[in-house]
C-alpha cells in the first residue's frame, strides 16, 4: 500500500525537478511512512511513499523491468499475484523481487493495456515507457484506490491524493460550481469531477494512455446487470464460496492483520470467514459512543465472543471533536460523511496492533441493505397512491411541524426524512432519501451564479440509463455502486484508514462478488421490506442471536447534537455572516437561518450545516 505521484512534461527535453517530486511525496507521507522513492526518467518523474505489506525487503519503488525501459509506481494490493507471477515466469519474464508491483509491470509487457483484466485487487498505478515516451495510468474496477490527474499546456501531473498534485508549481485551480452543487446536495462529489475544474478523478475500471500530448481514456471493465437463472439454494452456495475465497485472498500479508467489527451483518460475515481460515484469533476493532442510541458495541461484543476474537474497543467522547480540523484537512476535497470520525478512530486504534484491516463495506450496495430501499418500495407500493390533497395539506405540514429528536433514528426522524424525500423527482429512485437539498433550498442557499446549474441530477440519470432494462432494486444498486460507494464510502475508508497509515481491504467488493450480485433477481436481495435477503440467509447461522435480531444501523455520530454544543463555536466562526458575504458563494441570510433554526431546535439541519462547515474549512486551506 502506497501513495504515488508523478509529473510528465510535454516538452521531451524538459526534466522534472527532484525537489518538487520530493514535496509531492512528502504531502502523502501518511500513505507510506516506511519508504520513499523517486526517479527522473527524461521528461517523466515518478514518486511514491510505501507502506510495506508484501515483500518487506525488496519491494522498493519505482520498479523497472529487465532492460529498464518500463518503470512503475503502484498503490494497492494485487491478491492473485502469486498465480500471475507463475504465468509470467512461464512466458519468460524474470523477476527481481517478490512483490505484487513487479507482477503488474511484467503483465503490462505481456498483455499491454489489457493487463488490468488479469488483476484481482485494489489499485492505482502509473507506468512510464521510456522508448514510447508514454504514460499508462489505471484504477481498479470498483474505485477502491484513488487516482487524480491534471493537465495544462506544459505538463501532466498525477497523484493518489490531490494534495500531492497541488505541491507542483503553477497548478491552475478554480472551483467547479457543478461539483460544489453536487457536494451540498449529496455530501460527495461524483467522478470524474473534483472540487477543482482542472483536476479530475480517474474513473473506476478505466485506463488512460498519454502519448504524443494526447490522452486516451477507455474502460476495461463495465458492470452489466443481467439476471442469471439459478435456484435460491444454488445462489446461496455460490455466494458463500465467493465470499470465503475473497476473504482468503485478502489474508495475504507479510505484516499483522485484523478486522473492523461494527456488529452489523457485513463485518460479522467477514470476521466469521477470517476465524474459519486463520489458525489464530482474529484481531477485531470496534468503536462506541457515549450516547446510548448511537452505541452498538454490544453487537460487536457478541460477534467477538462467538468467534473468540482478540477484541479491542474505543468509546468516542466529546474531546474526540478536537480531531475535526485534522480530519477535514486530510480530505483533499469536501466530503460531508459524518462517519469520518469513527472510521478514523477505529483505524487509529487498529494501527497500534496491525497494519492491515479487513472491512465489511459494500454489502449494502450489492444486496439492497439501506433503509432507503425500503422507503422506495413503501412509496411505490403505498404512499404514492394516496390522494395529493392528503399528502400536500395533511401529511407534509404535519411532518414539518414535528420537532427533531436527539436520537440516532427514531420514528419521528425517519418519518420526516421520508416525507421530505417524496417531494423530490421520482426518477431519482431511492437517491431521493440520500439528497440533502430540495430545489428551492438550493436556490436559496447559493448565489445566482453558483446556483445556475441546469440539471444537477444528470449523473444519477446517466447511471439509471446505463443499468438498462432491469428492476428498480437492481437499478438502485447500480446507481449506488457507481456513485455513493465510489465517491463517498470508499473515499472515506481510504482517507481515514490511510491517515494513521493503515491498509483497509474490502473483500465484499471483489469484482467477482460484485458481478454475481448483479446477476441476481431482485427477490434474492429484497423480500417484501426485508433487505439483504440472500446475504442474511446464506450466513444466518454464522451470526450470534443479537445480530440476527438487530435492525440496520449506519456507522454515524451524534453530529446534530455536537453542532449545538461542542462544535457550536467552530460553526459560528466558519459560517460568520461577514465571511460568507465576502466569499460570494452562499447567500448569508440562508446560512444564518440554517444556523439559528438548528441551534434553537426548530429543525435538524445537521447535514447542511456540517457540509457548509467542511467546505468553509476546506476553502480556507486549499482555495
Amino acid at each position: 500500500m502506497c501513495g504515488i505521484c508523478g509529473i510528465v512534461y510535454k516538452n521531451p527535453v524538459r526534466q522534472p525537478d527532484q525537489h518538487i517530486l520530493k514535496r509531492m511525496c512528502d504531502a502523502i507521507v501518511h500513505r507510506g511512512p516506511d519508504e520513499e522513492g523517486q526517479k527522473i526518467l527524461g521528461p517523466a518523474g515518478l514518486g511514491m511513499r510505501r507502506l510495506s505489506i508484501i515483500d518487506l525487503k525488496t519491494g522498493q519503488q519505482p520498479i523497472g523491468n529487465e532492460d529498464g525501459s518500463l518503470w512503475i509506481v503502484f498503490n494497492g494490493e494485487i491478491y492473485n499475484f502469486p498465480s500471475l507471477r507463475e504465468e509470467l515466469e512461464a512466458l519468460g519474464h524474470q523477476f527481481k523481487t517478490h512483490t505484487d508491483t513487479e507482477t503488474i509491470l511484467h503483465g503490462y509487457e505481456a498483455w499491454g493495456e489489457n493487463v488490468c483484466q488479469h488483476l484481482n485487487g485494489m489499485f492505482g498505478f502509473a507506468i512510464w515507457d521510456i522508448k514510447k515516451r508514454s504514460l499508462f495510468l489505471a484504477r481498479d474496477r470498483i474505485g477502491i484506490k484513488p487516482l487524480y490527474y491534471y493537465e495544462d499546456d506544459e505538463k501532466w501531473v498525477f497523484g493518489s491524493e490531490m494534495k500531492a498534485i497541488l505541491q507542483c508549481p503553477d497548478i491552475h485551480k478554480s472551483i467547479d460550481t457543478l461539483a460544489l452543487n453536487h457536494f451540498m446536495m449529496f455530501e460527495y462529489i461524483p467522478s470524474p469531477e473534483s472540487i477543482f475544474k482542472e483536476i479530475r478523478k480517474m474513473p473506476p475500471g478505466h485506463t488512460m494512455l498519454i502519448q504524443a500530448e494526447q490522452k486516451k481514456i477507455r474502460p476495461y471493465w463495465t458492470l452489466k446487470p443481467g439476471e442469471v437463472p439459478r435456484s435460491e439454494a444454488e445462489a446461496a452456495e455460490q455466494l458463500r464460496e465467493l465470499v470465503r475465497d475473497s476473504v482468503k485472498l485478502r489474508l495475504i500479508s507479510d505484516v499483522p492483520l485484523g478486522a473492523f467489527l461494527s456488529g452489523g451483518i457485513d463485518s460479522s460475515i467477514v470476521v466469521s470467514q477470517m476465524a474459519a481460515l486463520l489458525d489464530q484469533p482474529v484481531k477485531t476493532f470496534s468503536i462506541g459512543f457515549e450516547a446510548s442510541s448511537y452505541n452498538e458495541l454490544k453487537y460487536a461484543r457478541a460477534v467477538a465472543s462467538k468467534y473468540h476474537t482478540d477484541h479491542h474497543e474505543f468509546t468516542i467522547k466529546a474531546d474526540a471533536l478536537t480531531l475535526t480540523e485534522k480530519l477535514v484537512s486530510q480530505l483533499d476535497e469536501p466530503l460531508g460523511d459524518f462517519s469520518i470520525f469513527p472510521t478514523y478512530l477505529v483505524s487509529k486504534m487498529a494501527r497500534d496492533y496491525v497494519t492491515v484491516c479487513l472491512s465489511g463495506d459494500g454489502g449494502d450496495e450489492l444486496f439492497a441493505g439501506y433503509d432507503t430501499y425500503r422507503a422506495h418500495r413503501f412509496d411505490r407500493r403505498f404512499y404514492h397512491r394516496l390522494p395529493k390533497i392528503i399528502k400536500n395539506q395533511m401529511i407534509q405540514p404535519f411532518a414539518r411541524s414535528l420537532p427533531p429528536t436527539a436520537k440516532k433514528k427514531g420514528m419521528i426522524n425517519s418519518f420526516k426524512r421520508f416525507v421530505e424525500g417524496t417531494q423530490l423527482p421520482k426518477d431519482l429512485y431511492h437517491v431521493r432519501w440520500m439528497t440533502f437539498l430540495q430545489e428551492e433550498e438550493r436556490k436559496a442557499l447559493f448565489t445566482p451564479d453558483v446556483y445556475r446549474i441546469s440539471d444537477p441530477y444528470r449523473f444519477i440519470s446517466q447511471y439509471s440509463r446505463q443499468a438498462g432494462d432491469t428492476d428498480d432494486i437492481t437499478r438502485m444498486g447500480y446507481i449506488d455502486v457507481n456513485t455513493y460507494l465510489v465517491d463517498n464510502i470508499l473515499v472515506k475508508v481510504d482517507r481515514m484508514s490511510m491517515t494513521p497509515s493503515l491498509e483497509a481491504r474490502v473483500p465484499l467488493l471483489d469484482h467477482r462478488i460484485v458481478e454475481f450480485s448483479f446477476s441476481l433477481p431482485a427477490r434474492y436481495k429484497m423480500r417484501g421490506l426485508k433487505t439483504k435477503y440472500l446475504l442474511k440467509k446464506t450466513f444466518w447461522n454464522d451470526f450470534p442471536p443479537e445480530v440476527q435480531k438487530r435492525d440496520k444501523q449506519g456507522f454515524s455520530i451524534p453530529i446534530k447534537n455536537w453542532i449545538r454544543n461542542e462544535l457550536k463555536p467552530m460553526m459560528t466562526d466558519l459560517l460568520d455572516e461577514k465571511r460568507i458575504r465576502a466569499q460570494g458563494i452562499f447567500q448569508p441570510a440562508a446560512v444564518t437561518r440554517l444556523v439559528q433554526e438548528h441551534i434553537q431546535g426548530i429543525e435538524n439541519h445537521s447535514h447542511k450545516l456540517w457540509a457548509l462547515m467542511v467546505f468553509q474549512y476546506w476553502y480556507n486551506l486549499y482555495a
